[in-house]
């Protein structure tokens, strides 16, 4: 578990970068525009680009083979170009220089992403790949805290600040884990999923489907509520810029304390009991949001949430990989943020227009629904992960 832990440094560099993106880039977009709709489409336009790439990185991945390992090679490139356009987002002249940061940061994250969490199930058994995911998301969720509640502080006193401290722990995050995790050396059955190609037809199972539709659904629901969360506190609820972004630490913060507790009873008790378990938990902590009449019961609500999102976060990216073959880590960690950022690029645009037409009220309600739909999908996935038995066979010769 050490080295999950040193892995946990990539995520959390991954989480936190996010975090402020989203919680900060809406307020310099509002200074150029006045349409909700227009801020959240041009919060994603940059992911269609990284809805393509980080797949066929992913992939591309598997079959990598340098004197660096598979995944190392992608974390080199990628994570200092992330650092270095972060830091300048904040420093842009116009609408045209934001948005090319904006873009040229995201599809640095895109090259490396993938690769960074298909570094867990490469050495991890899967036993212990709940745990594992519970570790590094807990180091993702420590990211997000640091990133709205110091990061609000910080952006109050410069808006520069932020991101230019991130840009130094991108860097650092990067060190402790070149420096410390070597694949030929820690991965699990190295020779073997180097050999693999990714067979799209016999790898999309009708439970990977249906596991997929779900995963965009709930990301439809979290991707839109993050991004236009800020911008809800401020015009819905009347809260300042700091505030409301520091609000959702209190999400991030409950999020973190039951992402290890949440890994180890999806292990003993299931992945699929504790998703179905999240995501009914977090559509009633969406719809009793819509009645919040004080900052109290608003963090209260958060703090609720969090513990259910765990539910589901920490246990979704185990299942996706546990109805594949050894040799589809890269490929399956690809897939998941290929939904992901389908999510992201259709959520916030669709959601604004809806506060547009509607007002801010809308929101947690839309929330709400796209919580059901992925509930629905998930009632058509098996309690067993096809690729379990199998691998656990294989770990024991």
């Amino acid at each position: 578990m050490r080295k999950t832990w040193l892995l946990g440094f990539g995520f959390f560099s991954i989480s936190i970068g996010w975090s402020l993106y989203n919680g900060f880039v809406p307020f310099f977009l509002d200074n150029y525009i006045a349409s909700t709709a227009l801020i959240g489409f041009l919060m994603t336009i940059d992911n269609y680009i990284a809805l393509f790439l980080q797949p066929y990185i992913g992939q591309k991945s598997d079959r990598t083979h340098t004197r660096f390992g598979r995944r190392m090679p992608y974390l080199l490139i990628g994570i200092p170009m992330a650092a270095l356009f972060f830091a300048l987002i904040p420093f842009h002249t116009s609408l045209l220089t934001l948005i090319v940061f904006m873009v040229c940061m995201n599809l640095s994250m895109a090259i490396f992403r993938s690769p960074t969490i298909a570094l867990m199930p490469d050495i991890t058994p899967e036993p212990m790949r709940t745990k594992a995911n519970g570790i590094i998301n807990f180091m993702g969720g420590c990211g997000a805290i640091l990133a709205f509640s110091a990061g609000s502080f910080l952006f109050h006193l410069d808006e520069s600040f932020p991101f230019l401290l991130v840009s130094a722990l991108f860097l650092f995050a990067l060190w402790v884990v070149y420096k410390n995790i070597k694949e030929d050396r820690d991965a699990i059955s190295f020779t073997v999923t180097t050999a693999h190609k990714f067979n799209y037809k016999k790898e999309l199972s009708n439970q990977t489907l249906f596991l997929l539709a779900a995963i965009f659904f709930w990301f439809i629901s979290i991707q839109g509520m993050e991004a236009l969360f800020t911008l809800y506190g401020v015009n819905e609820l009347g809260l300042s810029k700091s505030a409301s972004a520091f609000s959702l630490a209190f999400f991030s913060l409950t999020f973190v304390a039951s992402a290890i507790p949440c890994g180890l009873l999806g292990a003993k008790y299931g992945k699929k009991k504790m998703i179905v378990i999240g995501i009914i938990g977090l559509t009633i902590v969406f719809l009793l949001l819509n009645w919040v009449d004080s900052v109290f019961f608003l963090r209260t609500l958060l703090l609720i949430g969090g513990m259910f999102w765990a539910c589901i976060n920490i246990n979704a990216y185990p299942f996706i990989i546990s109805t594949g073959s050894k040799g589809s880590y890269g490929a399956r960690t690809g897939l998941y943020y290929l939904v992901s950022s389908l999510a992201a690029i259709i959520s916030p645009p669709v959601l604004g227009l809806l506060i547009d037409i509607f007002g801010f009220g809308i929101l947690f309600f839309a929330a709400a629904v796209s919580m059901l739909a992925a509930l629905a999908c998930m009632l058509k996935v098996k309690d067993r992960e096809g690729g379990l038995v199998k691998e656990i066979e294989d770990l024991g010769k």
